[in-house]
């Protein structure tokens, strides 16, 4: 007897605007391994949503009145039990929210003009508990890192890694590191002469040490504790 297919994953769409919000809401229901079980148009209606549907994954507009996406999305994430991940919806990819949105807790971002295709396997990635962040996107939050809080002096305690990341082995150290400069798991294995496999071992090890949900948290760590500078890297 073959294996039961897995349940399908859970979204919900939060956009202001009428025609985004069942535009997505109608792709994503074309595959059979979605299914959307509501939507919202504030932030404050989807907080309200995501607490009586328990969605998977939540299409997050960033401006909406009533609740904007990023001070929803840190009140979906900051809660206790299991949160969902949250994929940024946003018109500009120089978004200038980028960062305030990783910080509060989104597994990445999608263009509105985004391909129906690239649409469905962003929500796949980010369900199977994979960060959306793409080497562009990393920049982008590296560039807004030193923006906001200039590089501080090579001997300064501010340019120190904080002993937070005392947990992590030299090894893992170092795929953090490379984790924060926007490579891919295969990037990394190349430039460490070991397989794809082993890179993501480290990744998940990183994660459950530091506490993390996500890659792209991960990214946010490394530069706010000072492993990796915006100027230096």
């Amino acid at each position: 007897m073959s294996a039961a297919p897995p349940p399908p994953v859970r979204v919900l769409v939060a956009d202001d605007h009428q025609v985004v919000r069942t535009g997505f809401a109608a792709l994503l229901d074309t595959q059979q391994d979605f299914t959307v079980v509501g939507t919202a148009c504030d932030g404050a209606e989807a907080v309200a949503a995501c607490g009586e549907l328990a969605p998977d994954v939540v299409l997050m507009d960033v401006r909406m009145p009533v609740l904007d996406g990023i001070e929803a999305t840190r009140r979906l994430t900051s809660g206790e039990g299991a949160a969902p991940r949250v994929l940024i919806l946003t018109t500009f990819d120089l978004d200038s929210y980028v960062y305030d949105a990783l910080c509060a807790g989104a597994s990445g971002f999608l263009l509105k003009d985004v391909t129906a295709e690239r649409l469905f396997e962003a929500v796949r990635v980010v369900a199977a508990g994979e960060a959306l962040l793409a080497p562009g996107v990393t920049r982008r939050l590296i560039a807004e890192f030193a923006r906001l809080r200039p590089a501080a002096a090579p001997d300064s305690p501010a340019a120190r890694p904080s002993a937070e990341l005392s947990a992590l082995t030299p090894r893992e150290t170092q795929v953090l590191r490379l984790v924060a400069q926007g490579l891919s798991n295969a990037e990394i294995a190349a430039q460490l002469t070991v397989t794809e496999e082993t890179v993501k071992t480290h990744v998940s090890r990183i994660l459950a040490k530091l506490g993390l949900r996500d890659r792209t948290q991960a990214v946010v760590t490394a530069y706010e504790t000072g492993l990796v500078t915006p100027s230096g890297r």
